[in-house]
């Protein structure tokens, strides 16, 4: 059963126990990273879904956008323009996702952008 995350604190990790799965992007080792900021860092998705996915993630771990200050946010997506220019796919177009919550298909809580490009995106996504 999925707590109801509307009577949820979303400022506490453990308010909810979807947030406090133990997997986490902390561990992905430095020498994995494609780009980084003070606080947030990239590197390439081992399950891409398309030819260039990238994930943009904060160093330390907030759960999920609804955590996130909205300076981490815009540093994050400074990134992503960033790794977007680095990786090639800023001029023909690409693609990001923020997925939140369990009917969104949020599988790891630890807040983080999908960056995808390469290839020609479908719509509607979902």
């Amino acid at each position: 059963m999925v707590p109801d995350l509307h009577r949820i604190d979303h400022r506490r990790r453990g308010s909810c126990p979807l947030y406090s799965r133990q997997f986490s992007f902390e561990s992905v080792p430095k020498k994995r990273w494609i780009a980084e900021t003070a606080n947030a860092f990239a590197f390439r998705n081992k399950n891409p879904q398309a030819p260039v996915h990238v994930l943009v993630v904060p160093k330390k771990r907030v759960s999920t956008v609804l955590q996130a200050p909205d300076a981490l946010l815009g540093e994050m997506l400074g990134l992503v323009r960033r790794v977007a220019e680095q990786e090639g796919i800023a001029r023909e177009g690409f693609r990001t996702a923020i997925n939140t919550h369990p009917q969104s298909r949020q599988g790891i809580y630890h807040l983080h952008i999908h960056v995808l490009g390469g290839r020609q995106m479908k719509w509607p996504p979902g």
